[in-house]
């Protein structure tokens, strides 16, 4: 696949997304980037904002088998994962499988559920794999977790750990709408009851797993320069040495960033990345693996500010 067709696969899946979702551009692209570099999302946003109906759309314009799972305090690893069941027909154990043995799994509200839940997420999302009772079983190449939480409620609700959180490409913030854009949201949903389906706006398939693999494949026709390579490190490495910052970036988000850097590249035709590739990711790629000193807490200090003083004061090749 060309980086031309890359491009255009991005524009259909786009227009197919917009259908029904109105607004939210700059998260459709952050999905595309991370679908195309292999990713993950968390979604961060007050509640009905769309961020679960986003997603549904979303799979229904890739067509990967969807699966999700609604978090909640009762939920056990073995709700996520499946189980091996004693069949007593047969006398032998039977593999029953759970959501998670899909392309894109919706994690919704993931943090109602407690961090010995959470964590049957880690080896999914970090190997593409399960092992149940000592015995692997492989994901599909095109798993993807895109996940979401609340975050005005802070009863019966568990932080994501550092590892969990680490495991995610992107956290992207969901706002609300502007005037416009709200407008147009009760134009399009007001004469509507019940739930909606994607289906119930036209969005249709546009692709499908081998397209979307060798999309990610044609990754490898995108350079990256030793300048924005080492302007990637640099930046990172300023995180670990902000006094503001008691814990900053690992080296896995250089990486990542640098992956996410050339998949942004792909999607607009290029086959090297630039500078504002790495800056327009930073702080979604940057914000939820960061934490903050006692002392910035207290003077009120944000995370996403840090970050974008980081970005203007570390040089960008030229």
């Amino acid at each position: 696949m060309t980086l031309d067709e890359v491009r255009g696969l991005a524009a259909s899946i786009r227009e197919q997304v917009s259908k029904a979702v109105v607004g939210q551009t700059e998260t459709v692209d952050h999905l595309l980037i991370a679908l195309i570099s292999e990713g993950h999302v968390l979604l961060e946003g007050p509640p009905g904002t769309a961020k679960t109906f986003l997603a549904r759309c979303f799979s229904a314009a890739l067509g990967l088998d969807y699966g999700r799972i609604q978090f909640t305090p009762d939920l056990l690893p073995g709700d996520i994962l499946g189980s091996n069941l004693f069949n007593f027909q047969t006398s032998t154990f039977t593999l029953t499988r759970g959501p998670i043995f899909c392309e894109l799994l919706l994690a919704d509200e993931i943090n109602r559920t407690p961090p010995k839940t959470q964590a049957a997420l880690l080896e999914a999302m970090q190997e593409r794999r399960v092992t149940l009772d000592g015995e692997t079983h492989s994901l599909s190449d095109r798993f993807m977790v895109v996940a979401t939480q609340n975050p005005i409620e802070n009863q019966g609700v568990y932080p994501l750990p550092e590892a969990q959180l680490d495991r995610f490409l992107f956290k992207v913030l969901i706002d609300y709408p502007s005037l416009e854009e709200e407008a147009a949201i009760v134009t399009r949903f007001g004469d509507r009851q019940g739930p909606q389906t994607p289906a119930d706006f036209g969005i249709e398939a546009v692709t499908d797993t081998g397209r979307l693999g060798r999309a990610s494949a044609a990754l490898a026709q995108v350079t990256v320069a030793s300048e924005i390579t080492d302007y990637i490190v640099r930046l990172i490495r300023a995180t670990r040495e902000n006094a503001d910052l008691t814990s900053g970036a690992s080296p896995r988000s250089a990486v990542l960033l640098a992956n996410a850097a050339r998949a942004r590249a792909a999607l607009e035709g290029r086959d090297y990345v630039i500078p504002d590739d790495v800056k327009a990711l930073a702080t979604a790629v940057l914000r939820h693996r960061l934490v903050l000193s006692p002392a910035a807490e207290i003077e009120g200090r944000e995370v996403e500010a840090l970050v974008a003083e980081l970005v203007e004061s570390t040089e960008a090749p030229r």
